[in-house]
């Protein structure tokens, strides 16, 4: 007996929405993110990782059973080439997924779905130079607001000092332009 699956149905009967979901995962995979509605990206994020999963192991099997889904092949192997190599050192949580806003036409939620591109060694610097920076700022804010009043005088002479620069680098160039004429 069939069973419903969870959230909302996309398109209208159950080989419509694998359909819909296959080339979404494929045109991922080609292009690195798309721009679809919320319930899209929500709804294929989960076959795009297990796919990414699928590709990491490498073997023939896996490759076959990829090739069920999305039926390019040149997507496959940029899939398995590309970029199952980059995730072989993350676990998990190979996408992303962004709000963007409502579209215009019909006002419908959409969001960007990606495939995250840095390492887990640069995620987890990023996350303690976020913890340390907020630490950080609490010890150091009453020697930084004494600083802050020179460093304000000393930002607005340099910005002089590149205006003067840009209008002088200007002219010859625009000599250059009416002789090259």
């Amino acid at each position: 007996m069939p069973k419903p699956t969870k959230g909302p149905r996309l398109g209208g009967s159950p080989a419509h929405e694998r359909i819909i979901l296959a080339n979404l995962a494929s045109q991922l995979f080609e292009h690195g993110r798309i721009t679809t509605t919320e319930t899209k990206a929500k709804r294929v994020r989960p076959l795009a990782e297990k796919l990414i999963t699928k590709a990491k192991r490498g073997d023939l099997h896996s490759r076959r059973v990829v090739l069920r889904t999305i039926t390019d092949k040149g997507v496959v192997h940029v899939l398995f080439t590309e970029i199952a190599p980059k995730m072989a050192e993350r676990d998990g949580g190979y996408t992303r997924i962004t709000k963007i806003g409502n579209r215009q036409g019909d006002n419908a939620p959409m969001a960007v779905i990606e495939i995250v591109s840095e390492t887990v060694e640069e995620s987890r610097k990023a996350k303690a130079k976020a913890s340390g920076s907020k630490a950080a700022p609490k010890a150091a804010s009453k020697p930084a607001a004494k600083a802050a009043k020179p460093a304000k005088e000393e930002a607005a002479a340099e910005v002089v000092d590149v205006e003067a620069d840009t209008v002088a680098t200007d002219e010859p160039v625009a000599t250059e332009a009416v002789e090259a004429a």
